[in-house]
């Protein structure tokens, strides 16, 4: 390429990566402003949006998750934004390194989910197990996110019933949770009763990824295919910087 077509090659890599970064930035700063509002205020985010959330518990915590997701999405955005303008091989190499941790954390915790699911499974159990047992029904905001899981999933407990055997909502209420009942009154210890439920929460919600593992395949090649471009182009224009 002649040197006017490679200058032009580069203004317009450079104007798409501040336009792609400028996107990211906004949709960052709105999910990092939506996940604070409703920490601050999740009354009034409940009273607009009613129907996305039954309890302002659920709401708070889904928040938190929001803040992290729209601060790194910040993070990125500003990173490839004022590095393309700027033309700063530092913040250019500084996006590329956020990205790439991004993708890499991202391959292993993929690797991971596949290959070790049963070591995930008990260490889960170990960890999960005793918080039910001590803390279900005493601290509020675990069991609300417990009685929506095992409600919308149709599960109870972790593994099944019996991670609440000799639990303080047992003690307390010498019944099973609501969601481990059948019918209200029947705990769930009955296989030709109610075998369905009788599932844990972690074999469900497996089931359930693996039923939709075609769409989540394709967000997750989506993702990955963009994080790709993304490393690309930013080296791009740093190697291209290099030669100015």
């Amino acid at each position: 390429l002649s040197p006017g077509a490679k200058m032009g090659c580069f203004t317009f890599i450079k104007v798409m990566m501040i336009l792609f970064n400028l996107a990211i930035f906004l949709g960052g700063g709105t999910l990092l402003g939506v996940g604070i509002w409703v920490t601050v205020d999740g009354k009034s985010f409940l009273d607009i949006f009613g129907a996305l959330s039954s309890s302002v518990l659920q709401v708070v915590n889904v928040s938190y998750f929001l803040i992290v997701i729209g601060s790194i999405l910040l993070a990125i955005g500003f990173l490839g934004c004022c590095g393309a303008q700027k033309e700063s091989k530092c913040l250019l190499m500084m996006f590329f390194s956020v990205v790439l941790i991004i993708f890499i954390a991202e391959i292993a915790a993929a690797v991971v989910a596949l290959v070790y699911t049963g070591l995930a499974e008990t260490l889960l159990t170990a960890v999960v197990t005793p918080l039910l047992k001590e803390k279900y029904g005493m601290d509020k905001s675990l069991t609300h996110i417990w009685n929506v899981t095992m409600t919308e999933v149709h599960c109870c407990g972790l593994n099944n019933y019996t991670d609440f055997t000799d639990s303080y909502w047992l003690e307390e209420h010498r019944t099973y949770p609501a969601p481990c009942l059948l019918g209200g009154s029947l705990p769930l210890a009955h296989p030709h009763l109610c075998g369905c439920f009788l599932q844990g929460c972690f074999d469900q919600i497996l089931d359930e990824i693996k039923t939709n593992a075609g769409v989540v395949g394709g967000v997750a090649a989506g993702i990955a295919a963009l994080e790709i471009a993304a490393m690309t182009v930013s080296m791009y224009l740093y190697c291209q910087l290099d030669q100015k």
